[in-house]
């Protein structure tokens, strides 16, 4: 319902008045303010034209006693080693002096002596090409019969700095004759560095200028980006003018208060409005913070009841002061059964009570820690089930930074704990599934590894067979052949041994055994078929090498199928001159400071097509027309079943080399 005009004039017109006086009241400030800033600025501007004026008094009488001491120096000195070392004596008293000089009436020079404190001035480009102004300074100084000044002049210095110089000339005059010159170079920096106090230098920036504002010499350090205040002197010398500048930051920012008077002034303007202000303003933010304080106890408690994790808070003698409704639901019990409860706490489980009593005494106590992940307990309901929970605690603190107690968070369990069983029986199905299927990989490998002692022993049985054609019989081939033939049965039965005892769950029989034994029982089924396919055959054993552990008929197949495959590969590549290298040797001590044996199957053939490298050791996948696709899968199964690893690179200049590590016996 809208306000009636009369309520709305009224409030016009109060409001009006408020924002006349805040008016009037800001506009006190802002003068008192402009006139306080007025008045210290025309304070600095004067101690700024003050000190300018006593430096440049400072400046005269020095130079005034510098002319004296060296009419001194002029008075009687007619020997050139007495004039040198009254000249050093006097140019170890006055830095500003660089150098000084003894000439004659036409300007010759007779004697010179240098500052001590720096190089020579002239040492760089020599006297000559200041010798306009010292010229310039004698005729003044013979015109005017007393000394007199040259304009100052630039001097470059070897360092690429360079002086401002000044050059003083006093004629010497003896009974109305002139007898000479006395030439004295001032460095104007040095000048100012000499003649205005330290304190000055610190707060103030000194220098020489010319009546038109270019600077000649400074001294002191200038603030920038603060305001500054300036004043000029005119230094009026004989024969030469310069301005002396003093730029002052001292009273860069004039202060906001310069006394008393004006200060209480503002803070009464400021609190007359601030204060009325206040009262209307505090009653106002005191119903918004109650408002805003229901609304926000309101949201705690509506989260506080949606939670399905339980709070439950205790004091530090071990009472519950708080439970939000989770943790009722979970336990059983109402928020008046469990608030004040100590210990025993009614959804303890009688046979753990007297621990969990020990546990929360040490907890209250501080002697331990709860571990930020939480650790798990068991609960009991109203009903007497028990379930498990996980209770995550932390120190309760109030506002004034001190602990009242202890925070819990409880977590009810039990449906993670079905889960996880389910999880272990589901797992331990897919490892009997796993294992199944292991079990059929492995009876692939016996199929395919059978292959190799049976193809030998029908070779061997065949090459029998043609010995006894012949008349009489040789009985040593013989001997040899049923030999190799009882060894190849013998492989056949271990490999299938070795299959038996894997299905049976049984560990695979590890043994200690030389590097060249398991090299030396593969080669005369590698030299065979070489014989046949007219390949050339490089062993290459390293001596000293440790035993390795390994399933010697397993590791036996793996050099076997490597060596028939690259043998293989380059019978049908038709290369040149075949040549398969069969080499053992040591791998590097890994971190773990643990030992390897590296075995590695090379050869010349065409290597590996780029599109057979990603499919290379998938089960079942062959570019052979009658293979089975399972040798090099099952090669790499075996390597690992040991812990190594079975890998492959080019080799150089052509062909592919096969390398797989198995650990080595420790020494």
């Amino acid at each position: 319902m809208p306000a009636p005009a009369g309520v709305r004039l009224s409030s016009w017109r109060r409001w009006s008045l408020w924002g006349l006086l805040g008016a009037l009241v800001l506009a006190l400030l802002v003068t008192v303010v402009y006139l306080a800033a007025r008045y210290e600025a025309s304070v600095a501007q004067g101690d700024v034209e003050r000190d300018a004026a006593d430096a440049l008094s400072d400046i005269r009488s020095a130079l005034t006693r510098n002319v004296q001491e060296l009419q001194a120096l002029q008075a009687g000195q007619r020997d050139r080693e007495r004039w040198l070392a009254a000249a050093d004596q006097l140019l170890r008293a006055h830095r500003e002096f660089v150098r000084l000089e003894w000439r004659g009436p036409d300007l010759e020079l007779r004697a010179e002596a240098d500052s001590p404190y720096r190089n020579p001035a002239f040492a760089r480009f020599g006297r000559a090409n200041s010798l306009p102004e010292v010229q310039q300074a004698c005729t003044a100084a013979r015109r005017i019969s007393s000394h007199a000044y040259a304009r100052s002049h630039f001097v470059p210095q070897a360092d690429g700095l360079g002086l401002e110089l000044m050059e003083l000339c006093l004629p010497q005059v003896e009974v109305g004759r002139l007898m000479g010159f006395i030439v004295a170079t001032y460095s104007l920096s040095d000048l100012l560095a000499t003649q205005i106090g330290p304190q000055m230098g610190r707060s103030q920036e000194i220098s020489f200028t010319e009546a038109d504002g270019t600077r000649l010499a400074m001294h002191g350090l200038a603030r920038r980006g603060q305001r500054v205040f300036s004043a000029q002197q005119l230094l009026d010398l004989p024969g030469s003018t310069m301005v002396l500048r003093m730029d002052s930051w001292r009273h860069a920012e004039p202060d906001l208060f310069p006394n008393v008077m004006t200060a209480l002034v503002t803070v009464m303007s400021i609190a007359l409005v601030t204060v009325l202000f206040l009262l209307g303003h505090d009653t106002r933010r005191r119903l918004r913070v109650e408002e805003d304080l229901a609304d926000a106890l309101a949201f705690r408690k509506a989260m506080e009841d949606s939670l399905v994790t339980g709070l439950r808070a205790r004091d530090l003698q071990g009472r519950t002061t708080y439970v939000n409704p989770a943790f009722c639901q979970m336990v059983g019990f109402t928020s008046d059964e469990l608030l004040g409860q100590g210990s025993p706490a009614p959804y303890w489980p009688p046979e753990l009570a007297e621990d969990y009593r020990k546990r929360q005494e040490v907890r209250l106590a501080g002697h331990a820690v709860p571990p930020r992940d939480g650790f798990e307990s068991v609960f009991m309901r109203k009903d007497g089930t028990r379930f498990p929970v996980l209770i995550i605690e932390a120190p309760l603190i109030n506002a004034q930074g001190l602990q009242t107690g202890w925070m819990s968070a409880v977590l009810d369990i039990s449906e993670q704990r079905r889960v996880e069983e389910l999880s272990r029986a589901s797992q331990e199905r897919l490892q009997a599934t796993a294992r199944l299927a292991t079990v059929g990989e492995m009876a692939s490998l016996l199929s395919h590894e059978l292959n190799q002692p049976l193809a030998a022993i029908a070779s061997y049985a065949n090459g029998s067979m043609n010995l006894l054609q012949q008349a009489p019989a040789p009985a040593s081939d013989l001997r040899v052949a049923m030999a190799r033939i009882a060894e190849q049965a013998d492989r056949a039965g271990r490999v299938i041994k070795s299959v038996h005892d894997f299905v049976r769950r049984r560990d695979q029989a590890r043994e200690a055994l030389a590097p060249q034994a398991l090299v030396d029982a593969i080669l005369p089924l590698v030299n065979l078929q070489a014989r046949k396919l007219g390949v050339r055959v490089d062993v290459r054993v390293a001596g000293g090498l440790p035993r390795v552990l390994c399933d010697r008929t397993m590791v036996e197949q793996v050099l076997l199928n490597l060596a028939r495959n690259a043998m293989q590969a380059m019978d049908e590549a038709h290369v040149p001159a075949p040549r398969l290298v069969i080499q053992a040797q040591a791998s590097p001590l890994t971190e773990a400071g643990k030992r390897w044996l590296e075995f590695s199957v090379a050869d010349c053939g065409p290597g590996i097509a780029p599109e057979v490298r990603s499919r290379l050791f998938t089960p079942f996948f062959t570019t052979k027309e009658e293979g089975m696709g399972l040798g090099l899968s099952l090669c790499r199964t075996v390597v690992e079943q040991h812990g190594g690893q079975l890998v492959y690179e080019d080799n150089v200049p052509q062909g592919t080399i096969f390398r797989f590590t198995l650990p080595a016996q420790k020494p």
